[in-house]
């Protein structure tokens, strides 16, 4: 059993970008627009903060307040983007805004959450952060993917259905599992799990067969703490297990940043 340590992968990606990043010459601008307050959402915001500190990237931050409308967040979006390398629109947004209409108003070559919804997956120039600290986990474990029978728990739009395209495109045998559709059962058989369903615990021992790599990338909050979407006794059952928190979010973040460099790379 192999207990994944998210932090110490992040640092040994941070490790490599650092002077990749003090190569460029200058420093990468990331925008973020952040509407409301939530200090949930300020967690996140903090964590990508400490990070762009580490890699000296400049932090360009819009806050907007959650009474506005639309319009509002559109302007700030399209205002960083003309001062950013890359933006990121930092979601949840409030009820009521229609979040893909945000999201397409990020470009491609400064979506470096890879989240516009007007761009098809084989057209964006980058990978969603955690499809691809899914597979950088699963690389630095030493788990194959292609060929192999995974189950994606969740179609969302960060985790399950980017993930569900990036292993597919490496050639895995993908299904995906939704609370609305299909059987937990169809997790016996996966060699690999990926879950971002973000129901707490609902993923048990008896649901896995042993062995399997088990990426739990959802997150809850019970009790004012943060829960995955499998019961840690999982880990006693698994080949591979992601810890939550822990585990795939410090990934994600690093990987936010080597986009950013990947997309200011392409743009010198």
């Amino acid at each position: 059993m192999s207990i994944v340590d998210g932090k110490k992968i992040a640092e040994d990606i941070y490790s490599d970008l650092a002077p990749k990043f003090a190569s460029l010459g200058r420093s990468a601008r990331l925008g973020i627009v952040v509407v409301g307050v939530n200090p949930i959402i300020e967690s996140f915001v903090r964590i990508k903060t400490r990070a762009a500190e580490r890699l000296g990237v400049e932090m360009i931050r819009t806050n907007v307040s959650e009474k506005s409308k639309a319009g509002k967040i559109l302007q700030a979006v399209n205002r960083l983007t003309s001062q950013a390398d890359a933006v990121i629109v930092q979601l949840p947004l409030p009820k009521g805004i229609d979040v893909n209409e945000i999201l397409a108003a990020v470009p491609r070559e400064k979506d470096v959450d890879a989240l516009n919804p007007r761009i098809d997956e084989a057209k964006r120039f980058v990978h969603a952060p955690v499809a691809l600290a899914v597979v950088e986990i699963l690389n630095r474990n030493g788990v194959e993917i292609a060929g192999k029978r995974t189950v994606v728990v969740g179609a969302g739009r960060l985790v399950g259905a980017p993930s569900a395209w990036l292993l597919e495109d490496l050639g895995a045998n993908v299904s995906v599992f939704s609370l609305k559709e299909g059987s937990i059962e169809d997790l016996k058989d996966a060699d690999i799990v990926v879950s971002g369903a973000g129901n707490s615990g609902f993923i048990k021992p008896e649901h896995l067969k042993q062995g399997v790599a088990l990426i739990d990338a959802g997150t809850s909050e019970v009790n004012k703490k943060i829960s995955g979407d499998a019961d840690p006794a999982c880990a006693e059952k698994a080949a591979v297990f992601t810890p939550v928190p822990g585990g795939v979010g410090p990934v994600a973040v690093a990987m936010i940043f080597r986009n950013l460099f990947d997309l200011v790379g392409k743009h010198r």
